[in-house]
Parts: C-alpha cells; structure tokens; sequence
C-alpha cells in the first residue's frame, strides 16, 4: 500500500514537471523575447562607465580584493557589468573542484545533442540502481525503473542539484561526448571525468576542475543568447532562476531583484555562479572558494562578496554624460 502510494505521487510529480517544463518553454521565450532581441543587435554596444561609476566600481573591487585576501581558503571571483563590459577579477584563472557547477556545461551539451535532434525534451530515460546517487536531489527515492523525460531530468539537475538525474544523463551521452562538447564549447580548463562525479569528500584521483574566468564565460553566452542558440539560451536562463538554493548570492539580494545561477559544494570547494537581475544593471558574478576551513564559513563569504555588489548596484548612478563605446563578447 506505501509503495502504491509512493508510486502514484510519483506518478503525480512526474505530469506536473511535463507541464511545468512546457510552461517554461513557452514563457521563457515570451519574456525574454524583448531582452535577448536588445541584446543580439547591441551586443557590442556597451555604456562606458561616466566618472562617478568608475570611482564607485574601484571602492567597491578594492573592497572585495580586501575580502577575498583575508579569507582563510582560497578565492577566486570574477565580476562583469553588463551595461559597460567592465570586469573585475581575483585569481580568476585558478583551478577549483567544480563540485555541482559541472552540470552548467552538462546542461550545454545536453541541449545540443537535443538541437541536432539526436534526442528530445521528451526522450525518455530509464533509472536503474546503477544510476542512483546520493546527496542533493529527490531521485535519489525514486523506484528503480521509473522512466523520466530529458526535459524533466535537466530540470531536476538544475534546480534541486539533483545527482541521480546527472547521473543518469551523462550515462545516457556518455562522458566522452560531453569532454568533446566541453570543448567545443571552448572550455580549456572545464573538464568532466568518472572520478570527480564521485561524491566522496576525499580527493580523487581525477578531479572535476573549472575556473572563475570560465564559469563567467558561459553565463556570459547564455545571457547573450549565444549557448547552443538563442532559445536553449533562455530555456537555460529559466532553468537557473528556478534554482532552490537560498543562500550564498541569493541571500544577499534585495526583494525583487533576480538571479539565475548554480551551487556547488563538495570536497572542501563552495562555489556561487550566476547573472543578477537589478533595477540598475545586470552583471555577472561568480565566486569560488577551496580549502575552506567550513562550509558554512564559505557560504557567508560569498554572501558577503554578493551583498558588496548589491551596495554599488543599489545607487542610481545615471549614464547621461556617457559615451557609447564597444566591447567584444565573443
């Protein structure tokens, strides 16, 4: 009787997370028709920074370096305002256990098996025992040989960090394919192998390793529309602002200002990447950390660094002396 029950709230999730998926379809494309059609034509029209902003911008990265120097474990940020290009950075360049960030470029290649029709939103994949893992997600609960949809395993693996729906697409591709589209995504440092998916808390002998400078590049392509193209891009967007993280960058962000972005944290490594949505800019911030003498230490680091964002981006400081110059976004 527990398992019939079980099985019908599974059955349950499962149409509501079809019609959820189809929803999120239709409105991603809907809402940021306007922004990403902006964005396309002017993607390399940037507003230069008028005096008062520069000056504001070099407090406040003065103040984060100070931050990230005195923390205990290592750091590494990168920060870019969308409006003027201008960037920040501290150790971006580092190598990190990507932990649960991985599964960004996984979700990449992922849509673009599905956009050279390879597969689709509702090609279904079986779970087995094999597949199971522990930690983040609810999957992990499910009866082995449930079948679940491509469009209902993404969003598990983004929005709960679901493990057992990781698992089960990079079986389903295979880890070589995704290496391969890693790649071609022009990731050099980014890389995925069978030993760092482990979930052990000890080091591995062939860790997961990405970069600040990296992670920022594709948020960076997805703002723009330019991951797999323009409707995976704000498919993707959609995925990461359902993120049912509340801590870290999230937690220092006023009331009705967004974010889509990924968690990670595993083996001594708590990491925060994403976009942030404010009424005055929107900007790129990613943080991670290693070595951390805790994990509850690292997330209150990252809230902190996000919190000094808030404070610049908090000021209404106008463009109207500005001169339009170019970036490259390449």
């Amino acid at each position: 009787m527990k398992n019939q029950r079980s099985g019908r709230k599974l059955s349950f999730f499962r149409i509501l997370l079809i019609f959820l998926g189809v929803f999120l379809v239709f409105y991603a494309v809907s809402r940021h028709q306007k922004t990403h059609k902006y964005l396309r034509i002017n993607s390399r029209e940037t507003k230069v920074m008028n005096p008062n902003q520069q000056k504001e911008w070099k407090k406040m990265t003065s103040r984060l370096k100070k931050y990230a120097r005195n923390y205990s474990g290592y750091v590494g940020i990168y920060l870019e305002d969308l409006s003027s290009g201008k960037e920040w950075t501290y150790k971006a360049d580092r190598l990190f256990p990507s932990a649960s960030l991985i599964k960004v470029p996984i979700m990449a290649a992922i849509f673009e098996k599905i956009k050279s029709g390879e597969i689709s939103f509702d090609t279904t994949i079986k779970l087995t025992r094999r597949e199971r893992k522990g930690g983040s997600g609810t999957l992990k609960w499910a009866k082995d040989g449930t079948n679940l949809s491509v469009m209902e395993l993404i969003y598990k693996m983004i929005t709960e960090s679901d493990n057992t729906a990781t698992n089960m697409l990079i079986d389903y591709v295979g880890m070589e394919y995704l290496q391969h589209q890693f790649e071609k995504m022009g990731l050099k440092y980014t890389n995925i192998s069978p030993e760092g998916m482990s979930l052990s808390s000890r080091r591995v002998a062939k860790e997961n390793y990405t970069t600040a400078r990296e992670m920022a590049y594709l948020f960076k392509k997805i703002y723009y529309g330019k991951l797999v193209n323009k409707k995976a891009s704000e498919l993707m967007l959609e995925f990461l602002r359902h993120s049912k993280s509340r801590t870290r960058l999230r937690r220092g962000l006023p009331i009705g200002w967004e974010i889509g972005h990924k968690t990670g944290l595993l083996r001594r490594a708590c990491h925060d990447a994403g976009i942030v949505f404010s009424p005055n800019g929107d900007y790129i911030i990613v943080v991670l950390t290693g070595n951390v003498p805790s994990y509850s230490s690292a997330k209150r680091f990252i809230t902190r660094i996000g919190r000094e964002t808030v404070r610049y981006y908090k000021k209404d400081m106008s463009f109207a002396d500005s001169k339009l110059g170019k970036t490259n976004h390449n």
